[in-house]
């Protein structure tokens, strides 16, 4: 019933919100008019700053996902990217780093005996070749879709936000900033593990470097900017400190593909630790609604003393965007935790003057999580409530 509720209220919201965007002369009453519109279903063309670099990624927004943009967030959504699995404790304070510290070097150290133990052919098929199908065997899927892809675009549009604000030498803060990223994830991965995974093998050793090199490249930028229209709509972290737990925590990417003969209509594809694949539609000045379909991760198992897999989870989504900055979210799944989420992002309402993002969320039981954020004061995360009712859940 609770589920319901807020499902039908998000929608309605997803319906004011939208519905100006038919319209230019309703639009300031929802967001302000102050950022490049786009017509059909582009974002803005890259800007180009004032010593002639181009922004393909981070166009300085101050709405929406990409006023969240920062390096902190960065590391908090993706870092902690695991605990979006339903079987993962989210309680931050009790994961053994120092453990998960010890077995990631132990593998990094060695990565021959790493996949010697495991062996090649299986290393090669499960982390490197993209054939399989099967669960079990398709580790592969968030080496490309997380650590080369979004791993990528995350590289270069932390170059374009150093940049943009004015720091020294952006291409290495930003390799920082990705490799701190890329590590505290291997390590939070590997908490309480003890042996040898090939996992961070692949990720360390060839995804996560060969991003930076692909994404360097300003023809790949260019393309995933460009043709895919590549946005970060990662979600709002929030803590909990009541129960000591993260919630609303992950690193999402969307692309939308024009379809060819069409002035509004895209192909669509938003993807994290899940999948929802389907259509958006773009009003003449910007404003984009799309929905779609297909699956998250639910909950990991061991399959050997080196190997996880997945179980899927259908979930699906409809989201409220201005000029690629995600606006708004409602997504739903059919998993333990997190069965309905909606993230309200800062710029959609403007109370007092204040750009709020609100979180609200309810699992499986109908117990409810919420939490608030005020970006204008520069936390890369919000506080939250209600924790210890999910959180149970994945123990």
């Amino acid at each position: 019933m609770v589920r319901r509720i807020i499902l039908i209220a998000a929608l309605a919201g997803f319906w004011l919100a939208s519905a100006p965007a038919a319209g230019a002369d309703g639009a300031a009453a929802i967001v302000e008019e102050d950022a490049p519109s786009a017509g059909g279903t582009e974002t803005p063309p890259p800007q180009t700053g004032t010593n002639g670099d181009i922004y393909y990624f981070y166009h300085g927004y101050d709405y929406g996902t990409e006023s969240l943009i920062n390096p902190l967030q960065l590391i908090i959504n993706g870092g902690y990217g695991i605990t979006q699995i339903s079987s993962r404790d989210n309680r931050i304070w009790d994961i053994d780093y120092s453990q998960g510290i010890r077995n990631v070097w132990k593998n990094v150290r060695d990565p021959f005996g790493s996949i010697g133990n495991e062996g090649w052919w299986s290393f090669v098929r499960s982390e490197i070749l993209p054939f399989s199908t099967n669960t079990d065997n398709a580790q592969y899927w968030p080496n490309y879709t997380q650590h080369l892809i979004g791993g990528g675009m995350s590289w270069r549009m932390q170059c374009e936000w150093f940049r943009y604000h004015g720091v020294d030498h952006p291409k290495t803060w930003a390799t920082v900033t990705i490799g701190f990223y890329h590590f505290l994830n291997e390590v939070v991965e590997n908490d309480g593990k003890d042996g040898w995974r090939t996992d961070p093998v692949a990720d360390l050793y060839i995804f996560d470097p060969l991003s930076i090199w692909l994404f360097n490249k300003d023809s790949v930028a260019r393309f995933f900017s460009e043709t895919l229209h590549m946005t970060d709509w990662s979600y709002q972290p929030m803590y909990d400190p009541e129960n000591r737990t993260l919630q609303n925590n992950g690193q999402n990417f969307a692309m939308k593909w024009n379809i060819p003969g069409s002035e509004h209509w895209s192909l669509f594809y938003h993807y994290g630790t899940h999948g929802e694949g389907g259509l958006s539609y773009t009003f003449g000045d910007g404003h984009c609604i799309s929905a779609g379909g297909g699956f998250k991760a639910d909950t990991l198992t061991e399959l050997t003393d080196s190997k996880d897999s997945v179980t899927l989870a259908t979930s699906g989504g409809f989201f409220y965007d201005r000029n690629g900055s995600l606006l708004a979210s409602v997504l739903l799944a059919n998993s333990k935790d997190y069965a309905l989420r909606v993230n309200l992002y800062p710029g959609l309402i403007r109370p007092l003057g204040l750009k709020p993002g609100l979180f609200m969320a309810v699992n499986r039981d109908d117990h409810m999580l919420w939490g608030v954020s005020l970006a204008d004061i520069g936390l890369p995360f919000g506080i939250g409530g209600g924790g210890e009712n999910i959180s149970d859940e994945k123990n």
